[in-house]
């Protein structure tokens, strides 16, 4: 989504000199300036509630390393150690605001914010070492080691509750920005989703426009399992006198394939009824490099340039692949088991379903699964969309929602044709019908997790929505892969 703000700059200063202007258009505009009031507010309080969580996460770090008497026991006192935190504290509320982590755009499903934390508290602590070690101030190893665990711990809990406190504010009206959506298809349903799933941002999509009248009069609800969030589809076209009376502050134009004439016409009428204009780009020919997308108030955007390859974050990712799911797997045994036995009293037929699919530069390779549908289901017929779908067993339908029917694929990820965080893989009918577009899929290996299983996208089929995996074969780093897996944990735990 591409922001337009600065093409109806001419028409509002026109404005400006208008004797009395009409009380609805400024309705809209002292609304907009609450809602970035409201975010200053948000964003100056998020930098003091990170300032302080990490000062206490290192002062109750020194205390856990003084009372449980580890390492040799150097005493500091409390002024000393309140004042390296402060300063710890504020170094890094810097380096994280150099990295983004206060910015609007800071959503893409909360993975980035966790990422951000993972990657600033590393660094932080990896400079801390350097001086300990280096230098002539003396630094207890050990206490560094608690605090480099207790930081990004604690920072996580305190954003996951920031995040709610938002949200409430947000479902309470505070510091919203109303939205409608020009197009109720594919696309805008998507963009809805993005929007529904990111309340931080403050947009609240109200309604559709679409110039199809047999879509006219439709509810068209989220995407994903809760489906709690819903809006109405109105008939367009978009007018300046739709937008004056529905109080509307941003526009997204959500049909990439609109022609050129249409476009404009609706970036006119939006810009005059004072509401910004965003859109997403059209589609691009299969011949053009598409290479980065980027999170840009929630909906994901491309832009050109070449994927990097990193050695190094390779390497490191095996092994991190090798070690983490040996250790997923022997302390998982007994929930293994358990499933197993499970399976067998529900259902006749294996415990395991295996199904060859497409792995890194199109190698296959044979794809494991606890079973879930009845064993005289096609192993290639398209994966169910609903939980009712009548192939599915009564354990299945638990295995799919916490999503513990993938653990067996830990046995891929030992072999090597699976990595813990990576794009799904799909099955080889379907790679068949693959575009260019798709096969970019392919330079990485598959995951057991990533950020589509994360998003509402999950009720589109894989190859209907490339847009997560791309942005992270383009973006991904150990530090993400961290925060993939820790969302990962919360969403099968949360059973959504």
């Amino acid at each position: 989504m591409h922001s337009s703000v600065g093409v109806g700059k001419k028409l509002r200063d026109g404005r400006a000199g208008l004797a009395a202007p009409a009380p609805q258009l400024l309705e809209p505009l002292s609304r907009r300036k609450s809602a970035s009031d409201f975010r200053r507010a948000i964003v100056t309080f998020e930098a003091f509630a990170d300032l302080i969580t990490i000062s206490l996460a290192v002062t109750l770090g020194y205390l856990a390393y003084y009372n449980l008497e580890l390492g040799k026991h150097v005493y500091y006192s409390m002024h000393t150690v309140i004042g390296a935190s402060l300063l710890l504290a504020l170094i890094m509320v810097l380096m994280l605001d150099r990295a983004g982590a206060y910015g609007r755009g800071n959503s893409l499903l909360r993975v980035r914010e966790t990422e951000q934390v993972l990657r600033v508290s590393a660094q932080g602590f990896l400079v801390s070492f350097a001086i300990s070690f280096f230098g002539s101030f003396l630094f207890s190893r050990w206490l560094l080691v608690v605090c480099a665990v207790l930081v990004p711990l604690l920072l996580f809990v305190q954003k996951t509750f920031m995040y709610l406190f938002i949200r409430t504010l947000h479902s309470r009206g505070y510091g919203n920005e109303k939205v409608l959506i020009y197009g109720s298809g594919c696309t805008g349903r998507r963009v809805f989703s993005v929007l529904a799933h990111s309340p931080k941002l403050g947009l609240d999509p109200v309604a559709f426009v679409d110039d199809d009248p047999s879509k006219v009069g439709t509810t068209i609800f989220e995407m994903g399992y809760e489906r709690r969030r819903s809006a109405c589809v109105i008939p367009g076209p978009i007018t300046r006198e739709l937008i004056e009376n529905r109080g509307i502050d941003l526009v997204v134009i959500a049909i990439p394939a609109v022609s050129r004439e249409k476009f404009i016409q609706t970036v006119q009428e939006s810009l005059s009824g004072n509401a910004r204009v965003s859109f997403v780009p059209s589609h691009f020919l299969p011949s053009d490099p598409l290479i980065d997308y980027q999170d840009v108030d929630g909906v994901l955007l491309a832009s050109f340039g070449k994927y990097p390859r990193r050695f190094a974050y390779e390497i490191a990712k095996r092994v991190c692949d090798v070690i983490g799911s040996s250790l997923l797997m022997l302390l998982g045994l007994p929930i293994l088991l358990i499933i197993a036995l499970l399976i067998i009293v529900d259902s006749r037929g294996p415990i395991f379903f295996h199904q060859e699919r497409v792995g890194q530069n199109g190698k296959l390779f044979w794809m494991f699964k606890f079973r879930t549908m009845q064993s005289t289901a096609s192993p290639y017929d398209l994966s169910p969309r609903t939980s009712d779908d009548p192939r599915i067993t009564r354990i299945g339908k638990l295995l799919r929602v916490t999503s513990f029917d993938e653990l067996p694929q830990l046995l891929n990820v030992l072999q090597g044709n699976m990595s813990l965080v990576g794009p799904r893989p799909e099955m080889p009918f379907i790679v068949d019908e693959y575009t260019e577009r798709h096969w970019q899929r392919l330079q990485v290996k598959p995951g057991l997790t990533g950020l589509w299983q994360l998003s509402g996208d999950r009720a589109f089929l894989i190859h209907e929505n490339v847009e997560y995996d791309l942005y992270y074969i383009q973006h991904r780093n150990f530090f993400m892969d961290m925060a993939i897996l820790l969302h990962t944990s919360i969403f099968a735990m949360r059973g959504i």
